[in-house]
């Protein structure tokens, strides 16, 4: 249900973005005018608008192909103790996700005043990881056709996220990812380490 509600939130508020260029400029990531002015809403709020429609589109449909797993092992979860109010994990993981895959770049950024960035992928990144490491083994499609092993998917992730960051130019944000996926991927164990029992029984599985 949160997922859901997060991706109508994002959906309606990018489409008044497209409608309304002054509300991308207000809201979206400027690492120089957030270091500037304070403006420290913008390490949330970017996350809730996007570029363009495919941008939006792809975003929200991988949110919601994993999103919902996740939410339901979460609520799970909090019925043995391990995350005490349902859906409560599972928004830190994306706010979460949202803020921490958001610093370097602002840090790298901050004395750039033409550096600009939207989108929710750092977030989603987070949300796909966590997938990952209660499914190590279960199948992510590469280009929604060739299935691979979260875990392998995972480590060549990271390691293409990184490689992308350094080499730049293709004007997305590759260290936004690669944070978010950090992030997303010892989330669990940061909520209640005795969890890392589960990824290590899976991986033995």
């Amino acid at each position: 249900m949160v997922t859901i509600i997060i991706i109508i939130i994002t959906a309606i508020f990018s489409y008044i973005a497209f409608r309304n260029p002054n509300i991308m400029r207000r809201y979206d990531f400027a690492p120089y005018r957030i270091a500037k002015n304070k403006e420290y809403h913008r390490f949330i709020t970017h996350a809730f608008l996007h570029a363009d429609w495919p941008h939006l589109i792809i975003n929200m449909l991988v949110l919601y192909s994993f999103g919902s797993h996740v939410e339901n092992i979460f609520d799970r979860y909090s019925l043995y103790g391990f995350f005490k109010i349902p859906g409560s994990a599972y928004i830190l993981l994306y706010i979460g996700g949202i803020i921490l895959s958001a610093i370097s770049t602002f840090l790298r950024n901050r004395n750039d005043p033409d550096y600009l960035a939207v989108g929710a992928s750092g977030a989603v990144s987070a949300v796909v990881f966590a997938s990952i490491f209660f499914s190590p083994f279960g199948k992510i499609y590469f280009f929604g056709i060739i299935p691979i092993p979260g875990i392998i998917f995972g480590v060549l992730y990271l390691i293409y996220s990184s490689y992308m960051s350094r080499k730049g130019g293709d004007n997305i944000n590759h260290e936004a990812h690669f944070w978010g996926a950090l992030y997303g991927f010892v989330f669990p164990m940061l909520m209640d380490p005795s969890l890392v029992k589960i990824f290590i029984n899976q991986l033995r599985l």
